[in-house]
């Protein structure tokens, strides 16, 4: 597992090489032009343009990877002033340019929280910056005082405030337990319940495989006996979330979890050339349409392969594009 001094080191290498400058590196530049507006708001391309608080995040950790101090000050400024909460320290989930108000539902989405944590965390360290260390400071208090809670002597990371919890069940998403940002803050602070939420979303990880493949779905059900199945409520795909699992994952240090080893099996299957990108878990249904190269971008960092190409290509839109840049991060991050 990776530990924050080795991190450190890396970063501070990383640092010192010119891959690290937003001005000298393509895959940044092209990726800001096209994805990032003026004022800092990270345009969904696939998604009628909207913005949430997931996109935000990325935005400011690649920023901060990128070394890149503007452009983080005003992903990070339009994040405050469009998605922030007056009740709480979280960040409501979705800005759409075409309705009015353009926030419409106040809840939270909880990975797009950690996301905007982590990165102030990283721009604090980087840039000596003690009021994004105090900004981080107040969101991980508002994750462990509203989203932590515990099910069947689990520790979950709800994926919102409002509605995934009723009756002593809970529905989840382990493509939120982002793994980098639960390891450091463990460091940060020992005391929290972060290396816990760590430990157990590997075993959550472990005991949800489904299907012939063994795989996730994207959302899943926890009862009070800690029996996971695929959740009621949502089509049991291994989809575009899940497939985020594995470079949060590894990324994060435990490529010892099976669930992280089935996937990327699925994915390296000869008899699903191209892999698909969902299958249903249940009926063996598949997509007619192959992976993105930002999820083959994570298949490969998950099966030690090298990455294909960071700069977007013209039919990456958003997710892919972003997806295709983190897994660099990871990649750049990896000790």
């Amino acid at each position: 597992m990776f530990s924050r001094a080795v991190w450190g080191a890396g970063l501070a290498l990383c640092m010192l090489l010119s891959a690290c400058s937003a001005q000298a590196d393509p895959a940044w530049d092209a990726y800001r032009e096209r994805f990032i507006s003026a004022d800092g708001r990270v345009i969904d391309t696939g998604n009628r343009s909207i913005s949430h608080s997931e996109g935000q995040g990325w935005g400011m950790m690649l920023a901060q990877h990128y070394n890149d101090q503007e452009t983080f000050d005003d992903l990070w400024r339009w994040t405050r002033r469009n998605l922030s909460r007056r009740d709480m320290s979280l960040f409501s989930w979705r800005y759409d340019p075409n309705e009015t108000p353009h926030v419409q539902d106040l809840n939270n989405a909880t990975d797009g929280d950690l996301f905007i944590a982590w990165a102030l965390q990283l721009a604090a360290e980087r840039w000596s910056d003690a009021n994004y260390a105090s900004a981080s400071r107040s969101i991980r208090r508002a994750i462990t005082h509203n989203v932590i809670t515990e099910v069947a002597g689990y520790q979950l990371l709800l994926p919102g405030v409002e509605g995934f919890q009723r009756n002593g069940e809970a529905d989840i998403n382990l493509s939120y337990w982002f793994l980098p940002a639960l390891r450091d803050f463990a460091e940060l602070e020992p005391d929290q319940p972060w290396q816990q939420l760590m430990d157990d979303g590997v075993a959550l990880l472990d005991k949800a495989r489904f299907g012939a493949y063994l795989l996730p779905s994207d959302w899943i059900e926890i009862n009070q006996q800690g029996e996971v199945t695929p959740a009621a409520n949502w089509a049991p795909r291994f989809s575009f979330d899940a497939v985020r699992i594995p470079l949060y994952f590894v990324w994060g240090g435990r490529d010892d979890a099976s669930g992280v080893g089935s996937i990327t099996a699925f994915w390296n299957d000869p008899a699903q050339q191209p892999a698909p990108a969902w299958i249903n878990v249940v009926s063996g249904e598949r997509a007619e349409y192959a992976i993105s190269r930002g999820v083959n971008a994570i298949r490969a960092f998950s099966s030690g392969e090298t990455l294909p190409d960071a700069v977007p290509l013209p039919e990456d839109d958003y997710f892919s594009a972003t997806l295709l840049l983190l897994a660099h991060m990871a990649n750049d991050m990896r000790p």
